[in-house]
């Protein structure tokens, strides 16, 4: 049934996800069908186990097969009228930024990349590089949507690392998330007026969409993202989601809702405008694809940063835009300027063409997996039954709920500040501002040496 090809660049597992992901999209292997054993598969393949058992982690990740104890892996129910559908022919070539930061000395804000993180150096040598290029393009005004040598390598770098299909006229250089959501609600006030948020979510979209007059509608998050059942039950017409990392409670949404969001667009004209804002830092097998992979052509504004990787006082993000609004956005900002500057975009372009941004990634991934695997030891040790952990393999942070303790989260956040510990409240994140259970945010990428075990082992004897 599968074919493999040691020759075929694509790792084997890759191979395997691909033709397996076919089949279950296309009706071949039906729902609830039940797919063969890691070592049966693979004894038929005359390939390892490993690129079996590779392929099914991918495939349950994403929500296409489901397991069921001792009987294997079965193949999950989809809605095949909007599964994904063949890519189109290409036509060519969170932030989460805290406000000024209070001095902690344990800082758990979820936002803190690593103290020694930034490649000084290398981008010292791309911003001479950039200078150096073409010095006259620096006396005049840029290109509206940003460098094209930058949008080219966004470009690239997406499709082979998100699964994101565009093309490079669809991608706008900005200057944050926020910009790209002042963009988006722009394009479209004019028909759109409701936004439903996830809730708890990023407060940076609401307020956004509030400020241009849009009202907002939360919708629950479960373990499989936005609530689908509230959402179509309520009347909004844009939804805001961080379906590969559900910001802050970590959940990766599954392929089909992923489809069922999709759906909910194209059936009434609705937009979807997806987060992807911490998508390289997953811990536990391949970032999981974007939501706009599976739909290229449809209502989706995809939305990505270098905030989480390299710096987010760089302040360089990227909106891709579908075509359905390309038009509008060139007519609209047919006056304005890029807002990013001309020559840190250059050296943005230099960095990722001398391929220095996939090593830092995989290099800041090696980092950040230490430190979250350091503070969930940490957690267990300090805290042990009395910490539930809900967020985690991803990302910048950790939630955990305390069910058993006394007190409130204003006295925690009092008492953390008296000891030096800084906590962001996990109620921001509720469009009410009130939290059920005590639950804290909490982020890791700001720590080094032993400083996660000392401010973990404080913090729960403040909890």
């Amino acid at each position: 049934m599968f074919i493999l090809n040691s020759s075929d660049p694509v790792p084997l597992y890759k191979q395997l996800y691909h033709q397996i992901r076919e089949h279950i999209l296309t009706g071949k292997l039906p729902a609830e069908s039940r797919l063969p054993s890691v070592r049966q598969l693979a004894s038929e393949l005359s390939a390892s186990a490993n690129t079996v058992d590779g392929a099914y982690q991918e495939l349950y990740a994403e929500g296409y097969i489901y397991s069921r104890p001792r009987s294997g892996y079965f193949v999950s129910s989809l809605d095949q009228e909007v599964a994904p559908r063949p890519a189109p022919r290409k036509l060519g070539k969170s932030d989460f930024l805290p406000a000024p930061p209070a001095r902690f000395t344990y800082d758990f804000h979820p936002a803190r990349l690593d103290p020694e993180s930034f490649p000084a150096e290398l981008w010292r040598k791309c911003l001479t590089e950039g200078l150096r290029y073409n010095g006259r393009e620096f006396t005049h005004y840029g290109e509206l949507q940003g460098d094209w040598g930058l949008r080219c390598s966004i470009q690239s770098y997406l499709e082979k690392s998100r699964g994101v299909v565009c093309d490079p006229e669809q991608v706008v250089v900005c200057c944050g998330l926020h910009q790209s959501l002042e963009i988006a609600a722009q394009l479209l006030k004019d028909d759109h007026r409701v936004v439903a948020v996830e809730n708890p979510g990023y407060h940076l979209p609401r307020d956004v969409f509030a400020n241009h007059g849009f009202s907002i509608l939360p919708v629950p998050v479960g373990q499989s993202g936005i609530d689908l059942n509230q959402l179509k039950a309520g009347n909004a017409d844009i939804v805001y989601v961080t379906p590969s990392h559900q910001l802050p409670l970590g959940y990766v949404m599954p392929v089909a809702n992923r489809l069922g969001l999709i759906e909910w667009a194209e059936s009434g004209g609705r937009y979807l405008i997806e987060d992807d804002y911490d998508s390289e830092l997953r811990y536990q097998g391949n970032p999981i694809p974007s939501l706009q992979g599976l739909r290229p052509t449809g209502n989706i504004i995809y939305s990505g940063t270098f905030s989480k990787i390299l710096s987010p006082a760089l302040r360089l993000s990227y909106l891709v835009l579908p075509y359905s609004l390309l038009g509008a956005y060139r007519q609209r900002y047919s006056s304005y300027n890029c807002s990013v500057s001309l020559v840190e975009q250059r050296a943005m372009a230099s960095f990722m063409e001398q391929g220095h941004w996939e090593r830092h990634i995989r290099r800041m991934r090696t980092v950040y997996k230490k430190k979250h695997d350091t503070l969930l030891r940490a957690v267990e040790a300090s805290f042990g039954k009395r910490a539930v952990v809900i967020g985690q393999g991803a990302g910048l942070h950790v939630v955990i709920q305390l069910p058993e303790t006394t007190k409130s989260e204003a006295e925690i956040l009092d008492k953390g500040r008296q000891k030096g510990i800084g906590l962001i409240p996990f109620s921001d994140f509720h469009v009410t501002g009130k939290a059920g259970r005590v639950t804290l945010v909490l982020g890791f990428g700001g720590f080094k040496g032993s400083e996660i075990e000392q401010g973990i082992a404080l913090l729960s004897q403040i909890c």
